[in-house]
């Protein structure tokens, strides 16, 4: 089955978005940073990160964002990295352990208050569909004395502009909608 990919640049230098024409999770994203979360979470991610200079790997709803680290080139890079995405995803394989992923974000939900509850809402409806238009994504760890705390995930993580999001977009809107939050910080 063949696979239609299309290459997209993000703001993080460091980070590509592939996009494909096939759903690829149920619901958010999942971001790998090493190989063992990749055995447990996505056997796609798997995959990638055998490629020498992939250091991250993020699979949203039709898309995976590739970080490099320095010793990768996006030449040789995105030559293999198109290659592994074709041939796992048109022979059929699931990009994700769904189960490992409904069992990790049944106990991170589980530990929430209420305020936690509404910022995740507001994550989920406003901030994270915005920044996976450009191949991140955003997580909440938790929220404790007015200070969220936020994973930066897929092209977030690392990008030169990250911080200014952080600041001026999500800590803005946040307080705006939750009077509890007096600040934003990264994690």
């Amino acid at each position: 089955m063949s696979v239609n990919i299309q290459l997209e640049w993000t703001p993080n230098p460091s980070t590509l978005k592939y996009v494909v024409d096939r759903r690829l999770v149920s619901s958010g994203a999942v971001s790998i940073t090493s190989t063992q979360a990749a055995e447990e979470k996505s056997p796609l991610a798997l995959k990638l990160m055998g490629i020498q200079g992939v250091t991250a790997v993020m699979v949203g709803s039709n898309f995976v964002t590739v970080t490099k680290g320095d010793a990768g080139e996006w030449d040789e890079l995105n030559d293999a990295v198109m290659g592994t995405l074709d041939e796992h995803l048109g022979a059929g394989l699931p990009a994700v352990n769904e189960e490992a992923i409904a069992a990790a974000r049944t106990a991170a939900g589980s530990a929430g208050g209420s305020v936690e509850t509404r910022i995740q809402e507001i994550l989920d409806a406003e901030i994270r569909p915005a920044v996976a238009q450009d191949g991140g994504d955003i997580t909440l760890d938790r929220f404790e004395e007015g200070i969220v705390y936020l994973h930066m995930k897929g092209s977030c993580a690392g990008c030169p502009s990250s911080t200014a999001t952080l600041k001026m977009g999500i800590e803005t809107r946040l307080r705006e909608l939750v009077p509890e939050v007096t600040e934003v910080v990264s994690v």
